[in-house]
């Protein structure tokens, strides 16, 4: 094991060397690195026992629970581990794209941007959460769900409104909907101390991403699990090129050029059981990466873009919870640092020689949260966030903001026989100090939120909820850039009501979920990139209207699964009924969309397919044949096999991504990948 934590430690070591106009991994022997890893790990596990797991006969069970889908009142998706390795699911982006509501924004390719908006409200009211404590990222003011992988992950949710949880955080509280991401927990057989799991991705375009999962049991009280990665591909894809918007016309075969990224990530996490119902836990986390930036496509020109982004994501997290008699109490806190650069060598300066943006975000956070079971009908709730944010930048305006961010709610839960209605209040107190400002911008609301939920019968039953959301503008809405932006906040109604089902027959088990919303929206913020995918314009475009259903469902059948959702998004501009776009879809948000994912499970190879289709869009606010995107749909297959031997498990699993090969944008001018491969092993023991 020595010899894995060396290498462990002088790759760290070795990612914070900089390289002068080279990429961050370009010079480290990379491969070699991870072989050598492989050779200790192999050499570690030629020491131990050989019969250990023939003479185990218990196991410790201590599986995370996940969250409820059917009987809560806030729509909730979750998609479990064993459905991400099922699937192939690389980044979260992979994995979140096929939930029910969600707009995926992708930038073309493994390293390019992916943003996530939910039910139209946009990316910003999309709190993500890490084990319940939320993710901020100074990049674009939206979070890159590119830059966080699935190799550690137990399971991912999405919450509409809210989560259904005695503990939240206020942030998740203020949030439009929640992601979250819940690190898997180490378990281990009865004799067992270490769990280590080898992982190789190979793909296309020389994707290549190898890892690493150490777990092990210290004393019955503590446990511990690291996981390392490395993700680099080249991105050099061919496309077509479409010169008109028929798609019908001239056309002219390109390669998607300077395009290529290298990922380094490391995951630490303790976890500590004080008492039964007490526990205590802590992940560090650390990111550092550099992307090409090809920037949009252009007509009739070759030229190749000299943009390049680094980026640095580092931070220390703990959440202690308790759980006594008919208390329960949480205190989490967090310390974060961000760093982004972001230089073009082909655009001079008098002071630099070439165009650089450098922007370093420090953010200390604290929360505390508790519940009180009064009676078996009543329950109050409460939770108290504050945060101080600190940005600096190279930028001679507006380049050094201190934020101070307060949030508190109360909340009431009541619940008699199949009836349960839960309520709360939420205070949000914004202040910001800018360096170059006498006075100090200030954002402070009230927002209320009311749910009800009624269990009809064993199997079926009925939700509604309703939720003001307040949004300020963050750090890179308003000081980013060397523009200073006058943006005003975000206000969103959210309404949902739906009906849950569920069942079981003799050799089917199935579940169905049908939900419709209405979202009103107010000074919307939409952001567009400008000339690359680091450069963004904000603006607020007033009013919108959001009417859609969402529908999920799933099947099982003895071996055969099967699970299908469907979204419909009327979301248009109600701003002036003068203007060109009144009346017209808001950029970016198809009307229809779904996707379908199938699974045959045989002892010689387990089969899999994915569909996603997503309807004709728009890349402006006005609507009209020269900004429309037509519809897409992407299948992808897989296969796998798990093969048991003396040492472990070693799994195989092929996966055909793009079949058809169909060429599209989900960004105009951002052309996503053909048909590609992408093949991984991964040995467990």
């Amino acid at each position: 094991m020595s010899i894995v934590l060396y290498c462990i430690v002088s790759f760290i070591a070795n990612c914070r060397l900089r390289t002068g106009g080279q990429m961050l991994l370009q010079s480290l022997p990379s491969r070699a690195f991870f072989i050598v890893i492989l050779l200790g790990i192999n050499l570690y596990a030629s020491a131990q026992d050989t019969t250990r797991r023939e003479q185990l006969e218990a196991v410790t069970v201590s599986s995370q629970r996940t969250p409820s889908t059917l009987r809560t009142a806030t729509p909730t998706q979750v998609i479990e581990a064993e459905q991400i390795a099922n699937e192939g699911a690389l980044q979260l982006s992979d994995a979140v794209k096929h939930m029910a509501g969600v707009t995926l924004k992708d930038y073309g390719g493994i390293g390019g941007i992916k943003t996530v908006s939910s039910r139209g409200l946009g990316s910003q009211f999309s709190t993500l959460t890490i084990d319940g404590v939320a993710v901020d990222d100074a990049q674009n003011g939206q979070v890159d769900l590119g830059r966080y992988l699935l190799g550690n992950t137990a399971y991912i949710s999405l919450s509409q409104g809210q989560q259904e949880e005695p503990l939240l955080s206020a942030k998740a509280y203020a949030a439009g909907s929640v992601l979250n991401v819940e690190s898997r927990e180490p378990q281990f057989f009865m004799a067992e101390r270490t769990n280590l799991k080898v992982g190789m991705d190979m793909g296309s375009f020389n994707m290549l991403s190898p890892s690493l999962l150490w777990e092990q049991k210290w004393s019955r009280r503590l446990k511990s699990s690291l996981w390392v990665n490395y993700l680099k591909s080249d991105g050099d894809y061919p496309f077509t090129l479409y010169y008109t918007t028929s798609q019908r016309d001239s056309t002219s075969r390109e390669r998607r050029q300077h395009s290529a990224m290298h990922m380094f990530t490391t995951d630490a996490n303790l976890f500590y059981t004080i008492a039964t119902g007490n526990t205590l836990t802590t992940k560090v986390h650390y990111m550092r990466g550099q992307h090409q930036l090809p920037g949009p496509v252009q007509y009739y020109t070759q030229k190749v873009s000299a943009e390049s982004t680094e980026e640095e994501v580092a931070f220390a997290q703990t959440k202690w919870r308790m759980e006594k008699g008919g208390w329960k109490m949480q205190l989490l806190g967090k310390l974060q640092h961000t760093y982004d650069l972001w230089q073009d060598s082909a655009a001079t300066t008098s002071v630099t020689g070439y165009a650089c943006n450098i922007y370093r975000q420090d953010e200390a956070y604290l929360s505390g949260s508790g519940a009180w079971t009064m009676s078996k009908h009543w329950e109050l709730r409460t939770a108290v966030d504050g945060s101080l944010s600190h940005l600096i930048s190279n930028l001679a305006q507006r380049n050094d903001v201190l934020r101070r961010n307060l949030t508190a709610v109360g909340a009431v839960r009541y619940n008699i026989g199949n009836f349960e209605a839960n309520a709360h209040l939420l205070y949000i107190d914004i202040a910001d100090r800018v360096a170059d400002l006498d006075t100090m911008p200030r954002y402070a609301r009230l927002s209320p939120y009311a749910s009800a939920i009624w269990k009809m019968n064993t199997h079926t039953t009925l939700r509604y909820f309703y939720k003001e959301t307040y949004r300020a503008p963050n750090f890179s809405e308003l000081y980013f850039f060397t523009m200073p932006r006058d943006l005003r906040p975000e206000h969103a109604r959210q309404h949902n009501i739906g009906l849950t089902h569920c069942n079981q027959l003799s050799t089917v088990n199935y579940q169905l979920t049908v939900d419709g919303y209405y979202n009103h929206v107010t000074d919307k913020i939409i952001a567009v990139p400008t000339q690359s995918m680091f450069l963004w314009s904000m603006q607020n475009v007033g009013i919108v209207d959001i009417l859609g259903i969402d529908l999920t469902t799933n099947f099982q059948i003895s071996t055969f699964s099967f699970q299908l959702n469907y979204s419909y998004q009327h979301a248009v501009d109600h701003t002036n009924q003068e203007s060109r776009t009144y009346g017209h879809q808001i950029a970016y948000t198809p009307r229809h969309s779904g996707g379908a994912t199938m699974r045959w499970e045989h002892p010689w190879v387990n089969l899999g397919a994915s569909a996603m289709v997503i309807g004709e869009r728009y890349y402006r606010m006005q609507n009209t044949d020269l900004t429309r995107l037509p519809a897409y749909c992407d299948l992808s297959l897989s296969a796998d096999r798990t093969f048991d031997l003396r040492l472990g498990t070693v799994r195989f699993q092929l996966q055909v991504l793009n079949l058809l090969d169909i060429q599209y944008e989900v960004v105009r001018s951002y052309p996503m990948m053909g048909r590609n491969y992408r093949f991984s092993i991964m040995y467990e023991f």
